[in-house]
């Protein structure tokens, strides 16, 4: 199973970003294939905090809007939202540590610790700071190759 992070579901989302075709043919793609997919619940928490922000938009998309939109993934596409799972903090630890995060960086090693316990094998990002956890295949899906 692949997971997507935030970013390429704001660059999907949003028709006034750069990246929004790539990006909206990606998750097209996924919510009309045969396979499954995730989305980390603190992606889709984070995707409603960014573009439902006025600091980061002129015309932010309203919460209900972008709650339809995760609603939309869920039952209509193979979309499964990943939570933490029993064994969250024993994936946590070891990412932490060995990568040395603190801070904010800690954010990104949540998100992949939820993505190695879904046995998620791939995620799609821009963000290369996701590159510091080793066991999580990192691909931007944006780019060509």
């Amino acid at each position: 199973m692949i997971a997507i992070d935030t970013n390429i579901l704001v660059y999907a989302h949003r028709p006034d970003l750069p990246l929004h075709a790539a990006a909206a043919r990606c998750i097209e793609e996924l919510a009309t294939g045969a396979r499954p997919w995730g989305l980390p619940w603190p992606c889709a928490h984070e995707f409603l905090a960014v573009v439902t922000n006025p600091r980061a938009f002129r015309e932010p998309t309203p919460a209900a809007e972008a709650l339809a939109l995760l609603d939309e993934l869920q039952v209509a596409g193979r979309c499964i939202f990943l939570p933490e799972s029993e064994s969250h903090l024993a994936t946590l630890g070891p990412l932490i540590h060995a990568a040395e995060l603190r801070g904010g960086q800690v954010h990104d090693a949540r998100i992949a610790a939820i993505c190695l316990g879904h046995g998620v094998r791939e995620l799609w990002s821009c963000d290369r700071d996701f590159s510091r956890f080793p066991s999580l295949r990192l691909r931007n899906p944006l780019i060509q190759t």
